[in-house]
């Protein structure tokens, strides 16, 4: 399976917000520990309604979730 482009500061985020487990953090969106564990890996691309659910939680912009690993074409 290729790298995804996309990279993510969720476990960053998650400490920062008074240790917030995994398990927390995917009931706060609606998602099971696994997608959280996949997203912090970067195995998983989230879904836009996803990655703005996260922001939520973490009172931030998605652009402080999400980054780019190497810039997008074009």
């Amino acid at each position: 399976m290729p790298e995804l482009a996309i990279g993510n500061h969720i476990r960053r985020l998650r400490f920062e917000r008074g240790e917030m487990t995994q398990q927390a953090l995917a009931e706060a969106v609606g998602v099971t520990r696994q997608t959280v564990i996949s997203l912090e890996g970067g195995r998983y691309a989230p879904s836009l309604e996803l990655a703005m659910k996260l922001a939520l939680v973490f009172g931030c912009r998605v652009e402080d979730v999400f980054f780019w690993k190497t810039p997008p074409p074009g």
